[in-house]
């Protein structure tokens, strides 16, 4: 055990040291807290309409009064319409977040996304199959702040030596929502319940973070009340190229300019036409080619995406200590880990697509591999938005992930395109093969182009390097540093 300064522990702002099991917990761990159930929710919603649609198609619903529609023939357009609303609001939710403040607008946003969820079963009943797609639209208008909030958050409340670790445990959300969600909407969906109670209970869920989030959320440590002085202190002096509360005017000539900053753009759109393409399709490949029922399909299908969690969560501390203990570059690490994270996964779809159907358990294996090492992009292209500038964040969030999910669109329409028989393998083999081209094209972009400095256009008329930064754990710092801090600041 190592004694460290608890800033929330026991009061407000707390001067006592605590001893709690070598991790110091503070107010930016509650904003960690906060963003990652909010992106929990937020891809369970958005996954198990991957599931639900299957039995919402089914002429054998479990109990005769559950309608269903078997005569829909658009559901990879359904599943690809909530894409159409989440790419348009990327960009603007970016500039918005980044000149008025994240908080509200996320909750709000949050909040109407939630709404809509509970009121899909309705809009499918009076409006049919384009009822559920504008319901997925403005659903996903409203999600379209949500990782530009994300990144505008932590931008302000991350400090560089837990960098990895706080962005891969936040944006692991977005594999552990499917993870949950997938299996509890086949269970759902297999009750006499029925589909629609996926969507009264997911929505209600929604509801309910977006009260605790108004609630509890604050946009940067400095308006935050109950922040402790030595927590502030240590914000302040780790994250660097930090405007210090000043709304900078956004050089937007200078940014469009930058390579570093298309490589994460680029980056961005291969990655997720992959990973969401996968997101939106493994049922439906589960179901056609590899015959799995609807409970064995959303279980089968959410292992994926569990194997992606517990792989960020391992890789991100290694990341950490890596740049920390100053073994690699931020830049170097950023590309080895986003190498990992699209070439294995782009190997094993080609394996994939080459194997008899027959063999179920390598083709669920395979499955594993590709979206489970895919998490380590959390700390490659995803976390080098703060990386090079940490000021524009959320902007630079907005645009590149804005450009990722135009690409997330293509994904199902291409599939549309591409299988008119889903139980054709040789169908789905075109669309892995485009999968993984998509992932070692863009990533070799990123490989050869991205920067690890902060770039001269965040602030302060120059680029900055990590080289003569003096990087310290917050975990580590002793009870008497602490207190001098807190003495420091006082004066």
């Amino acid at each position: 055990m190592f004694k460290v300064f608890g800033p929330s522990v026991g009061t407000e702002k707390s001067t006592h040291p605590v001893t709690f099991c070598k991790i110091s917990l503070g107010r930016r761990h509650v904003q960690y807290s906060l963003l990652f159930f909010g992106g929990l929710i937020a891809f369970a919603i958005r996954a198990s309409l991957s599931v639900a649609i299957v039995a919402m198609v089914s002429d054998h619903p479990p109990d005769p009064d559950i309608k269903t529609y078997p005569n829909w023939t658009n559901k990879d357009v359904i599943l690809s319409s909530f894409f159409w609303g989440y790419a348009l609001l990327q960009v603007p939710a970016g500039f918005i977040c980044y000149k008025y403040g994240p908080k509200y607008f996320l909750g709000v946003s949050f909040s109407i996304a939630s709404v809509l969820t509970l009121l899909a079963p309705l809009m499918a009943e009076k409006m049919g199959s384009s009822g559920i797609m504008i319901s997925r639209i403005i659903q996903g208008l409203s999600q379209g702040f949500l990782y530009p909030s994300t990144h505008s958050i932590m931008s302000k409340w991350t400090p560089l030596p837990e960098r990895s670790r706080a962005l891969s445990f936040v944006y692991s959300a977005g594999t552990l929502g499917p993870t949950i969600g997938m299996p509890i909407a086949g269970m759902i969906c297999g009750s006499r319940y029925g589909w629609p109670m996926v969507f009264y209970s997911f929505g209600t869920i929604g509801l309910l973070w977006s009260f605790t989030f108004l609630w509890l959320c604050h946009n940067s440590p400095q308006e935050d009340p109950g922040i402790s002085k030595v927590e502030q202190k240590y914000l302040k002096q780790q994250i660097h190229g930090d405007s210090g509360g000043k709304r900078l005017p956004v050089p937007w000539r200078s940014l469009f300019t930058s390579i570093p900053f298309w490589a994460i753009v680029i980056a961005n759109s291969g990655n997720n036409f992959g990973f969401l393409t996968l997101l939106a399709e493994i049922p439906s490949f589960m179901e056609g080619v590899l015959k799995y029922n609807i409970e064995q399909n959303s279980f089968l299908s959410a292992l994926p995406f569990l194997a992606s969690f517990v792989i960020a969560l391992f890789l991100s501390p290694i990341s950490d200590s890596l740049i920390v203990r100053k073994k690699l570059s931020i830049e170097a690490s950023r590309k080895i880990f986003n190498c990992l994270g699209t070439y294995i996964p782009a190997v094993a779809l080609i394996v994939l697509s080459f194997i008899n159907p027959e063999m179920k358990s390598l083709a669920v294996l395979l499955l594993v591999i590709a979206v489970g090492i895919n998490a380590a992009v959390l700390v490659g292209f995803n976390a080098n938005h703060i990386d090079i500038a940490p000021n524009f964040a959320g902007i630079l969030m907005g645009f590149s992930n804005g450009a990722g999910q135009v690409a997330a669109i293509i994904g199902p329409l291409l599939v549309q395109v591409i299988v008119t028989d889903q139980s054709d393998p040789s169908q789905w083999r075109i669309v892995f093969i485009i999968a993984a081209s998509m992932f070692i094209s863009t990533s070799t972009f990123f490989l050869i182009f991205a920067s690890g400095d902060i770039q001269r256009w965040n602030g302060g008329g120059e680029s900055t390097t990590t080289k003569g930064i003096a990087l310290t754990s917050y975990k580590y710092v002793r009870v008497e540093k602490a207190v001098n801090i807190e003495a420091e600041s006082e004066e």
